[in-house]
């Protein structure tokens, strides 16, 4: 069963992060195959939270673009550099492919093979040289071993045309012949006692057992075949070793890994039909046709805290969604098919998981229940945002009783571990907590940060706004605002992009300054965000 990732929003918070863990405990609980992933770097407060249960953090997920693997490709498609060539070309018409991957013993690329190649050998190239092994040639011309000197076989294939008096006259043999010849006993003498490499009996003809006996006496290898002359002469330059027919050349070929977009770019510039794909050691996995492109199993992909394309991982467009969990307005994410959508208006997507949790009867264990609680009361600023419900105040009164903590001493140590200033950047302090946000085609972009100190920001108030500045200007965001919430004053400081003032003055009907207080402003969902979008949208 492939693996399916949940993971939350590309700024995570405490919410999104752990309503992924908890998720993906309950699906594998209950069956299925999910792992919680982290699309961005994880803030302090998480971490804090992560170590006060013992959870591990889960792995950073980059993209869920379609790459090779996601493809039916022909996986183990391929060919040993000591088969033979006549192996190669059948293999092809099996699967209907006109090319094959060459690899060596360990399985390493060494080269691709193609109709074209076997086209150009047949009609154009000297197939007179043989060098295969002697199990090749006994396999193409569905032989039978009657004297075996060598297991490699090399030479120049030679047929007995003339009539014997004139061959025998004519035609100096020598240990490098590979000799086809029927019934012709003293052709067969002939060869025996000049030491020929192999002689091929066409037609099952007999040969004495006294010219047997001189073979094995001079190490003339002996093979039987039920095909007539014409045919064997046709077939044996086919029992080659297939590594003949590689051409001094380094065929373009792909890491199961690529994205298939890059593949598809450089096929428009290629036009080949086929390409190897290799590992990153350039061992071969198979064959790509370039029609495989179309059959695809994307990545499996559950949103957690977010329904906002541009709050998600790249590539989201690539892979299948199958449900979201989130407890924010309706966003721009689409799906090809219907899909499992609960959206409830509760202050913590922890608090919907909570809620599948005693739907489904599955037993939350002390880590979840924590995990759970510290998404709740990060989302809720400890019940008293007014989004909290009396489903967020059951579902922190449960969690707490099973995590075994006092969840208002928790939820001030858990808020005390995320606001200290020490060590952040201010682009850390802006996407600390960072989300995105479309409004008639127009980005804007809402950071909040939690502090029970403004005053270390207040001191450095210029530099920040320089770098609000500096990031909208780069995105073309309309708006970049950061809110630094103080859930003791109740309420936030806001600082914003000097070109996004007009914006802001709109929103409050005030001559709106940088640090400027808004009282009781400690939701983003309610208290910022549909005022903004208003203000933009019209």
């Amino acid at each position: 069963m492939k693996k399916t990732m949940i993971f939350g929003h590309k700024k995570p918070d405490t919410d999104s992060v752990m309503s992924a863990i908890g998720l993906s405990y309950l699906k594998n609980a209950l069956g299925e195959n999910t792992e919680a992933r982290v699309i961005g770097d994880l803030n302090k407060e998480t971490r804090y939270a992560l170590t006060a249960f013992g959870l591990k953090e889960p792995r950073y997920l980059n993209d869920v673009k379609l790459q090779l693997k996601d493809i039916h490709y022909h996986k183990g498609f391929l060919i040993h550099e000591d088969d033979s060539i006549y192996d190669g070309y059948q293999a092809m018409l099996r699967e209907e492919l006109t090319g094959i991957p060459v690899v060596t013993k360990e399985g390493i690329f060494c080269g691709l093979v193609t109709l074209k190649n076997l086209s150009h050998m047949l009609i154009n190239e000297n197939i007179e040289d043989l060098y295969t092994s002697y199990d090749n040639i006994l396999r193409v011309l569905k032989g039978e071993e009657i004297v075996r000197a060598n297991d490699e076989i090399v030479g120049k294939i030679l047929v007995a045309a003339y009539r014997s008096t004139t061959f025998l006259s004519n035609v100096e043999l020598t240990p490098d012949d590979i000799l086809i010849v029927g019934d012709r006993h003293s052709v067969i003498e002939y060869a025996v006692e000049s030491s020929v490499k192999m002689i091929i009996l066409s037609g099952d003809s007999y040969m004495k057992e006294e010219h047997i006996q001189i073979a094995k006496e001079h190490g003339v290898n002996i093979i039987r075949t039920p095909y007539d002359t014409y045919r064997v002469s046709r077939l044996l330059s086919l029992a080659n070793y297939i590594k003949t027919m590689i051409e001094i050349y380094n065929p373009t070929k792909f890491l199961e890994t690529d994205f298939v977009s890059d593949v598809i770019d450089i096929n428009n510039k290629l036009k080949h039909t086929n390409y190897p794909v290799v590992d990153k050691h350039n061992k071969c996995l198979g064959l790509l046709k370039i029609t495989d492109l179309s059959e695809k199993t994307p990545k499996k992909v559950i949103l957690v805290d977010h329904n906002e394309k541009l709050q998600s991982v790249e590539g989201l467009e690539e892979a299948e969604i199958l449900e979201i969990f989130d407890h924010h307005n309706l966003g721009s994410i689409t799906t090809n098919n219907p899909i499992n959508f609960r959206n409830m208006n509760v202050g913590s997507t922890c608090t919907i998981v909570y809620s599948m949790f005693r739907e489904r009867g599955v037993e939350i264990p002390r880590d979840i229940a924590g995990a759970l609680l510290s998404g709740v009361l990060s989302d809720t600023l400890i019940l008293k945002s007014p989004t909290a419900t009396q489903r967020d105040r059951d579902a922190v009164e449960n969690l707490a009783f099973i995590a075994d903590v006092d969840y208002e001493q928790y939820g001030m140590d858990l808020f005390k571990s995320g606001t200290s200033l020490s060590g952040m950047s201010k682009e850390d302090v802006l996407y600390n907590d960072f989300k995105l946000y479309t409004a008639n085609d127009k980005s804007f972009g809402v950071g909040q940060f939690f502090t029970m100190n403004f005053d270390d920001i207040r001191k450095e108030i210029d530099q920040y706004v320089d770098e609000l500045d500096q990031v909208a200007e780069q995105n073309h965001y309309q708006l970049v605002a950061l809110y630094v919430t103080d859930i003791i004053k109740n309420g936030s400081y806001v600082l914003f992009n000097r070109k996004g003032a007009n914006i802001m003055n709109l929103a409050y009907q005030d001559n709106v300054t940088e640090g400027y207080f808004v009282e009781g402003c400690v939701s983003r969902k309610k208290h910022v965000v549909p005022i903004l979008m208003e203000i933009i949208e019209s």
